[in-house]
Formats: C-alpha cells, structure tokens, sequence
C-alpha cells in the first residue's frame, strides 16, 4: 500500500512541541552508568543458567555464553577505561564517574559475577553426573582408559605442543589473546637444576576430551542399560604425559594462567587503503596489550612473579581464581546425542504467501508488504529474494549492505550470481565489524574477482544499517523492491536471534533505499528523504520530535503513549527527552535487552515509565518504535518504526542507520499488536529495572506468557496466505503491561485500521 501525501510528510516532518522550561532537580544520579549495566545484563543471561525451565545442557550454553560475553567485556570495555586511565584522564560520565572509579566498581561487580559462574559451574557439574555425563578426574581413569589416552595423546596433543624453557636464552614467550597456559617450577634429574617453563595448551584442540563410552548397568526393575558420556580435561591430559614433553625432569609446582588482551584495534582515519590498513590493525590486535590476568590459586608465587612481570600485568589486573579457567569452553560439553537435555529442535517457518505465489518473492511483495519475524520465519526468504534477483533476467541492479555474514555466505553467492550473470551489482561491505573485519576483507576480494562493485564506506562512520535495493524490468517501467532489516545478513544468527526483515515495493520507501545507497557509496548526502530516516543525519532528531509530540498530546489532554524495544537505551539526550515525556504525563514502556542507562520509576522523573528485559532461547535484536500520535497502543493512529539502531550515541553519531516507517496495515498490525503486544506481556524470561537500578525477575502470574513460546506456536500476520483459512486464531492475550487488565487485544484492531487490505 502506497501511503497518500500527508502520510509520508509526517513519517519525517512533526510538529515540535514547545520544549518544557522546567528546570531538572536530579544531577548525574539520573543515569545508570553503562558498564554496570552491562555487568547486570550478563548476570541475567548467567541466571538463566539456574533456570529450572531450561534444559540441563541448555544451562551449560548459557554458563558459557555468559562467561564468553564477560571475556569480550574486558578485551573492548574495560581495555578502553584502563587506557583512559592510565592516560590520566579524569572526565566524567554521564552519570558522575572518572574511569578510575568506573573500574574499581567493575572489579567489585566482575568479581562477584565469576563466583557465581564458578559456582553454578559446580551445582551444574553435579547435575551432569546424575544424567549420565561426568567430567573425569585423571585418578578415576581406567587402565583401558589410559592406554586410549595414550595413543589420543601422542597422536593428537604432543605434536603441537610447544614446551618453552625460560632463562636468559629463551625470553618469555608471547601469549595470544584468551591463551591458556601452564607454568611449570621443573627439577632435572640428572643434576637437580631447576628451570621455569611455559607450555601453552593449543587452541587447536578440544579443552574437553570425549572418552570412549563406558556402559552402565541401570539399577532397578525395567531400567535399560545406557552409555555414560565421559570427558577430560587437556590440562589433566598434559599433566598425564608430562614425562613426554619433559624428558627427566620432575614437576616442583606449577599452575595454570589465562590472560585478556585490549582487541580495540587502531584505526588510521585518514588512511587511502582501508583494507591494508586493517589488515596491519588485525595484525596489532594479536599482540595487544595484557589488560586481565587470571591465575590459579596453586602457582607458586615466584611462577606468580614471573608471569605478571614479564606480561606487564599490574596488581589490580590480576585475579587469582579458584575453579576452572576458561569457563567459556563448556560449551563442549553440550553434545547432541543426548536431545533429551537440549530444546526441542524448532524449524522455522516459511511465510505461506511466498508459497501462494509458487516461491516468486517479487509477486508476493507486489501484492502487498512483508514483514518476516526470524528465527521464528526462515531466513531463507531473504536469500530466496537475493536469488531470484540474481537469476531474474528482468532484474538490472542488485545493492546490497553487509556488516556480519557466514563465511559460506549464500548472501554473498547470490551477489556473486547476479554479477556473473551481468547485472550490476554493489555491495557495500563495512571492514569495521568488530571481530569479523578479516572475514570482510576476504568476502570482499571474492566478490570483486567476481565483477561485483564493493564499496568499504566512510572512514569515519560505520555502516550499520542493513538494506537491500533490486532494481527489476517490469511491463515497460521500473520497479525497485527494498529489504529492510533489523539483523545482519547472516544466516546462523538469524536461528537465533529474534529479527526482522521488511520486504516492501512502496516507491516512496525504495527511493529512500537508492537515496542511502548513493550517500553510502558516493558520499552523496540526501537533499531530503522521504519516509526513512538515517543516521548520522536525522535520526536522533526525528527521536526527538517524536517524543515531543507526544508530550503536546499528554499536555493537551489526549492519550500519550511509548513503546519501545531495542537492545541497549544509553544516548543521554534521548534519555532525558524521554524524563521530561514522563514529568508531562506520557506513559513510556521499553523492552531493553541489554545496557539500560535510564532510570526508571523515580518520583518527579521517571514515574510513568517501565522497563523490562526479556532472556531465554532467542537473543532479542529487533529494534521497534511506537509512538501513540495522541490516541491509546496499540492502534491504528500509532506511528511505528523498525531499526537498525539503538538508542546509543554510536548509533545517532557515529554509523549509518536506517530508520524506517511503517505505512502497510497489516504489517502495522503484526509488529505493534502482535509482536510488541506480547513482549510486553511476557512473564516467563522477563526483568523489570526498578528506580535503584536493580533488576528483579518478573513473576509469571496467573497466565504465564513466553514471547518466545508463543511466537514459536503462532504464525505472523504478514506472511500468511491461504494457510490461514481454517486456521484456528491465537489465543487472545491480556493486555500488555500499562493497559488496563482485560482490555482485549482485539479491541485496537481491525475496526480502527487506516484502511483494509
């Protein structure tokens, strides 16, 4: 549906209320500080590693996805607080702290964090055991056991083992960033000299050694015999064998160290050649600069020394920890031969109107708008799309915007496809994804041999937004069809992340789309836009307006009303224009995944506003913004916007977003009614962030809701064709979270839609 004039006008140009001239009693203390929040976040995700609901090695996932977050934490967060510190800077943040401050309270909140990981790490081990899958020690070996290690041994670990003697020979060696390494106090037989040596365990090899199965006789009248699932640690291996690195010498102590470097690459604003200046960045990265040391509690203190010493580690970045090091590898526990412990597999569905047009996405989009909700809808339907261009005589021009894709990227075939097959193709490939920058690279020299125009963007900004433009031959004319989304084109975190991916033709949105191509690819800066709005250009300004006129409305006496849902609320401004929505009177709901700086629920600030977080299978990543337009969410007035971006100055400042409106009825309909409605309606994996900055677990109520759950069992509005004929409809839902309990859902439907299908 193509919006009238007055529609697209007002998607970008609002009436700006006049701005309150009261005066904010509350100083920095209005802000939660973002690394705190960070660290809170990551607790949430670890708490999910005690949730009952879960499976026993879903449990273990979480444990490790927690541990592995905290890594990349201190390699980017904290790296950067250090440096700032050391470099004497006493600048405050938003909410009143110097980075030194910032890192004691860091340290007191990091460790805590690790405690708990080691300790469900523990209460989880026990658990394992009861089902059959036990981490072994070296002295519960059976000799069968042992001549199997062995040969595993010989044959897999000790030719790339390195033993590194150190003396005045042979320096200390250098660690690679998370590199895990065993300090050794050595005797020599033959003459009792003692050496110091380093042998760091290789990456290459599993952390977890699986053993062979071992079966069991179960106890019991009618229980069948079943195969213990059996590892060991590589550390306990090495230790095993040791005599076979170290040919006559004995062990006199020793321990085990892991180290954290600062991965902030450098980059060289000015320089001509982004990829060799990446590529040299990348090599640095390696080599970065000692920010965490963690160390087992039984090294020697003269190893202790030694090591923090030669790393340039000082005292406050050295954390003796008890327990297992590493906890991020886990996760090789998890094994898919016992599915009785893992969520039961989820195919995603594929949208039945595709289907109803024979698999011809154009047509389908031609007919009306689509929204596709991942992981719950496949991911297949944006490659689908990119397919049928590539192969689609008709079609003339491809663009497309890659930030994170596969290495095997079908995304990156089907731009390959459509070059080869002589369209034009360009892709616009952003080399500063953090940690994939070197994949990026490589795509982009594949899709050049290929004949596909790549584009590596701004130096200054990074192109975050995630845009696809065809360009297509159709009965005399041309039509353009854009795909915006909300995630990366990236098929393996699409099954997990919670996504959303908008298939439109409405010229108004695909000029738009060509108007950001040019701005991306020539630096051609848009006279004016349309509809969709963009960063670093419009889109905090647009938030602004937005905000504002809802605070005109609650001050003239209409419905004021704010839905929110991203993954981090951290842009002060955007914050404090949302404080003086609340001290007018708008009622503001947000579902914030992560880093939530705004506090909510404070008298004379922020009483009209809630904020929840949702944790559980899938990763939520869509970003929506609705705003009420002076009638009560949802409903058809709303004005409702998909993102790329966050509410960060990052987002606002420092990358190209997109921010796009919603025109279509039904696709209106799925995101705020049903998508947004249920979020917030959500009790069984939802947080709510009370006014001191604690988060406390929402309690499931009376009808405990799972968004995940329920979207995994309902299929989406936009994408239902014929199949929803005979169809049984969703249950209803209760109200969301603000409105008044047992206003039915589908009151604010149908009846008040802009117009029909």
């Amino acid at each position: 549906m193509t919006p009238n004039a007055d529609d697209v006008t007002s998607a970008l140009v609002v009436e700006v209320a006049p701005s309150s001239t009261e005066t904010p009693k509350f100083g920095p203390e209005r802000f939660i500080n973002r690394e705190l929040s960070w660290l809170d976040f990551n607790h949430r995700v670890l708490e999910e590693a005690e949730n009952p609901r879960h499976p026993l090695l879903e449990r273990v996932r979480f444990l490790s996805i927690s541990a592995s977050n905290l890594d990349e934490f201190y390699s980017v967060r904290v790296a950067g607080l250090i440096g700032q510190a050391k470099a004497g800077v006493t600048q405050h943040s938003p909410d009143g702290r110097t980075p030194a401050q910032q890192l004691s309270e860091i340290a007191i909140r990091g460790n805590t964090l690790v405690a708990d990981q080691q300790r469900i790490w523990s209460e989880l081990l026990d658990q394992m055991r009861e089902a059959g899958i036990v981490l072994c020690e070296a002295s519960a070996l059976s000799d069968d056991d042992r001549t199997w290690l062995d040969a595993w041994f010989m044959e897999r670990v000790f030719p790339v083992l390195t033993p590194l003697a150190i003396d005045p020979a042979h320096p200390f060696p250098f660690i690679p960033n998370m590199g895990l390494v065993m300090a050794l106090l050595l005797v020599r037989a033959e003459d009792r000299q003692g050496m110091r040596a380093m042998l760091p365990l290789p990456a290459q090899v599993d952390r977890f050694i699986r053993l062979p199965a071992q079966e069991v006789r179960g106890e019991g009248k009618g229980r069948e015999a079943h195969a213990h699932v059996r590892f060991i640690l590589l550390e306990s291996l090495v230790l095993m064998f040791l005599d076979r690195v170290f040919p006559g010498f004995t062990v006199n102590g020793g321990g085990l160290f892991r180290l954290i470097r600062d991965t902030d690459v450098e980059f060289e604003e000015e320089a001509e050649d982004l990829v060799r200046s990446y590529e040299t960045a990348l090599k640095r990265r390696r080599r970065g600069v000692v920010i965490h040391l963690d160390v087992d509690p039984a090294m020697p203190e003269e190893l202790r020394a030694l090591v923090a010493d030669e790393l340039d580690a000082e005292p406050d970045e050295i954390y003796v920890q008890a327990g297992l090091l590493a906890v991020t590898d886990v996760k090789q526990m998890i094994i898919d031969d016992r599915p009785d412990l893992l969520f039961p597999p989820y195919t995603p569905r594929f949208p039945e109107r595709i289907r109803d047009f024979g698999g011809d996405c154009f047509a389908a989009i031609r007919a009306k708008d689509i929204i596709v909700h991942h992981p719950y809808e496949s991911f297949d339907v944006v490659v689908q799309f990119l397919r049928q261009a590539a192969r689609d005589p008709n079609v003339i021009a491809v663009k497309q915007t890659l930030y994170r894709t596969s290495p095997d990227s079908s995304i990156v075939k089907a731009l390959i496809e459509a070059a080869e097959a002589g369209k034009s193709v360009t892709a616009m490939v952003e080399l500063r994804a953090r940690f994939d920058e070197e994949a990026n690279i490589n795509l982009a020299r594949t899709m050049e041999a290929a004949g596909v125009q790549v584009v590596f963007g701004f130096t200054e900004l990074k192109t975050h937004a995630k845009l696809s433009l065809v360009v297509r031959r159709e009965a005399g004319a041309i039509r353009s069809y854009a795909h915006f989304g909300t995630g990366n084109y990236h098929p393996i975190t699409a099954r997990i992340y919670t996504d959303l991916s908008f298939f439109t033709c409405d010229p108004t949105l695909t000029r738009d789309a060509a108007r950001l191509f040019n701005f991306m690819t020539g630096y051609a800066k848009p006279e004016a836009m349309e509809a969709v709005a963009y960063s670093p250009i419009l889109t905090r300004d647009v938030f602004l307006e937005l905000i504002s006129r809802e605070v005109a409305f609650a001050r003239s006496g209409k419905p004021a009303t704010i839905w929110l849902k991203m993954n981090s609320l951290v842009d002060s401004r955007l914050i404090d224009a949302l404080y003086d929505a609340s001290r007018a009177g708008v009622k503001i709901m947000a579902v914030v995944r992560g880093i939530c700086c705004l506090r909510p629920g404070v008298p004379g600030l922020s009483e009209s506003i809630r904020v929840k977080s949702i944790v559980g299978r899938f990763l939520e990543h869509s970003r929506i913004y609705a705003f009420g337009n002076g009638y009560t969410l949802p409903g058809r007035h709303a004005r409702v916007y998909i993102s790329s971006a966050d509410w960060m100055e990052r987002n606002m400042d420092w990358r190209v977003e997109t921010v796009v409106p919603i025109f279509n009825p039904t696709v209106h309909e799925q995101v705020l009614d049903q998508i947004m409605a249920v979020n917030l309606r959500d009790s069984l994996q939802s947080w709510e962030l009370r006014s001191d900055g604690v988060w406390k677990r929402v309690p499931a109520g009376r009808r405990p809701i799972s968004a995940h759950d329920y979207f995994m069992t309902n299929p989406s509005l936009s994408g239902r064709g014929s199949a929803l004929h005979g169809q049984v409809a969703a249950p209803p839902l209760l109200a969301p979270i603000g409105m008044p309990m047992g206003a039915p859902m589908a009151a604010h439907r149908r009846a008040d839609r802009m117009s029909q299908d």
